[in-house]
């Protein structure tokens, strides 16, 4: 079995990534959203990559290395120091390469870990994770 607690990372992660989808809905093309509001919704999805990548780095190895579907982790952490270093050289299309990816390989995770429904209902009681609730069992 592996560690519960790394369930906290994974939840925040993956609330990240489905807020990505939220702050980036409605464009038709990156260019559209890197560039409406005074790049307001690019900062809000900027602001949710650095939150990912510094989460990947708290999970433990052994279950990054436990997944069936692939994902180079360092990319992932990678992503937010990119992104921390030099602000302007961020590619929206690899950001949106990368969370499909990245959604698939956490719920995974969650399965590997496999929370009783008391623990999994306690994260989706939080209103931080609201994106989640398709989560509930």
């Amino acid at each position: 079995m592996y560690n519960d607690g790394n369930l906290i990372y994974i939840f925040t992660m993956l609330e990240c990534t489905e807020k990505c989808w939220v702050y980036s809905a409605g464009f038709d093309n990156p260019n559209d959203f890197v560039w409406a509001d005074s790049q307001i919704h690019l900062n809000a999805v900027i602001s949710m990559f650095i939150a990912i990548g510094e989460e990947s780095k708290k999970i433990d190895q052994v279950l990054k290395d436990a997944l069936v579907s692939k994902l180079d982790w360092s990319d992932v952490a990678g992503i937010r120091d990119k992104i921390s270093h030099d602000y302007r050289g961020t590619d929206a299309e690899i950001l949106w390469a990368v969370l499909p990816k990245l959604k698939q390989a956490l719920l995974e995770m969650i399965e590997l870990i496999d929370p009783s429904i008391e623990l999994l209902n306690e994260f989706l009681d939080s209103p931080y994770y609201q994106h989640l609730q398709y989560l509930r069992k």
